[in-house]
């Protein structure tokens, strides 16, 4: 009997609603968040709102520094979630920990002490360099916080424990939005502080994302986070692992990370209205990719949970299915998008050329969007399966070869319209899109990292080859 048509459709859903949900409002509540951050600081001017952006562009690069580190640490996770492997999520917790506070040090580091360094490698405006350089001077103090709760967060929700992250998100996002209030325009017998005001919000809140995630974890019995002595006990068979698995996650992410810089570097080099343009769209960009990032966790511990417990079968079929569904749902959350784009990007601070500019931006990333956010459920299902090399090569290699001498040459050199410009961004998905399915069915990226799994691999690969013959 042919295996899809048995496929638990129910079973499965109601799965994936469970940790996709949770996540996915996690996410959106934060990015309501920051729409009522530029929402807040619009009456400041378009340029305070792109220096911000440009500053959320800096931010961006530290989470390709640190994303890799939470693409590795949440397959380990989840496959030895899936084994009932204690030991071997606390090393991996501490592992992970470890790496991704060296990266906020050094991001800190560059925010607090070379602001304005950061901010010319973004623009030539200067106006937009020094109200820029102010924020990131406050803005720093949180780097290590924000990535502290994000690596707590991936390990909740790897071991499928996804509403404490959303819970200590509210609170951070609430705390965010009144001390921006409070501290943006001097109520409560506070002075005014402007930029510097929403970057001590963004302090504060992350603070309070922290302190809520551990009362929680706390509360509710949750034990990895607090087993201290044993976070730190790596053996050198289990770190040659570990860098095995994330070397290519992060030599991805940093390489796309830099490939992101040079792309804001030619967009910052436009007009004044194009760069206040990018940086409201970016806002909203965050509603579509925080809506996916529900999908991209549940493939992850989905997927990853059954390859760790040797069900690969399952898993195999679970990865199918999440890709067309991500596509689906994000194609209707584009929709919405579309429909009332107008009056958000009014409230936002766009007005004549820079409105005219930002619907444009948003009507080509939502063509764009469906089949780029196919192409992350995938890599990321092929991680938390444990082959983190074919999205990893195939992401660099297209971005490299193509994107950016397309990026560069039309924004640099043949001083292109930006819109075209901005499209050039997204010419590699389709055919990304068509090598990845393609590897999908083939099955050779289900790579177990636990015992039980590896058992498995054997049979599940002879019964691939039969179907593919």
């Amino acid at each position: 009997m042919n295996r899809t048509s048995r496929f638990p459709w129910r079973a499965f859903l109601k799965s994936l609603a469970v940790i996709a949900v949770p996540v996915a409002l996690q996410n959106l509540l934060t990015t309501t968040g920051s729409m009522v951050d530029t929402m807040m600081i619009a009456p400041l001017g378009e340029n305070t709102v792109g220096a911000i952006g440009l500053c959320a562009q800096f931010s961006s690069l530290m989470f390709s520094g640190y994303w890799g580190f939470v693409g590795g640490g949440m397959l380990f996770f989840s496959q030895y979630w899936g084994a009932k492997d204690d030991d071997g999520i606390d090393r991996s917790y501490g592992m992970t920990l470890t790496c991704m506070m060296t990266v906020a040090v050094i991001f800190a580091c560059l925010a607090l002490f070379a602001p304005a360094w950061v901010m010319r490698v973004y623009t030539d405006k200067e106006s937009i360099q020094k109200i820029g350089a102010s924020y990131l001077r406050v803005v720093g103090l949180a780097y290590p916080l924000q990535i502290f709760s994000m690596a707590m967060s991936a390990l909740l929700r790897s071991t499928e424990r996804v509403r404490i992250p959303l819970y200590a998100a509210i609170a951070s996002v609430c705390t965010n939005i009144l001390l921006n209030w409070v501290f943006i325009y001097g109520h409560l017998g506070l002075p005014a502080m402007g930029c510097q005001g929403a970057a001590l919000a963004t302090t504060c809140a992350a603070a309070v994302n922290v302190i809520v995630i551990l009362a929680l974890s706390r509360a509710q019995g949750y034990p990895y986070l607090f087993h201290f002595s044993r976070h730190f006990r790596w053996k050198r068979a289990y770190l040659g692992e570990y860098m095995r698995k994330c070397f290519p996650i992060i030599c991805n992410e940093v390489l796309i990370g830099v490939g992101n810089m040079v792309i804001n570097m030619v967009l910052g080099r436009q007009s004044e209205q194009a760069i206040a343009a990018i940086a409201v769209f970016r806002v909203l960009e965050g509603f579509v990719i925080g809506f996916f990032s529900g999908f991209s966790n549940a493939a992850s511990v989905l997927v990853g949970k059954s390859v760790g417990a040797g069900e690969l079968d399952d898993a195999y079929e679970r990865a199918k299915r999440l890709v067309y569904l991500c596509g689906s749902c994000i194609f209707a959350l584009c929709l919405v998008l579309l429909a009332i784009h107008r009056p958000l990007l009014t409230a936002m601070s766009l007005s004549g050329e820079s409105l005219k500019i930002g619907s444009g931006l948003l009507m080509i990333y939502c063509v764009a969007a469906v089949v780029r956010m196919c192409n992350w459920t995938q890599n990321d299902t092929y991680r938390s399966a444990g082959d983190a090399i074919y999205g990893t090569v195939l992401e660099i290699s297209f971005m490299y070869a193509m994107v950016l001498p397309f990026v560069c040459l039309t924004g640099l050199v043949w001083k292109a319209p930006f819109l075209l410009v901005f499209a050039c961004c997204y010419i590699d998905e389709p055919v990304r899109f068509v090598l990845m399915q393609i590897h999908m069915y083939s099955g050779k990226w289900v790579r177990p990292v636990t015992d039980a799994g590896r058992k498995a691999l054997p049979a599940f690969m002879e019964k691939r080859a039969r179907r593919s013959a």
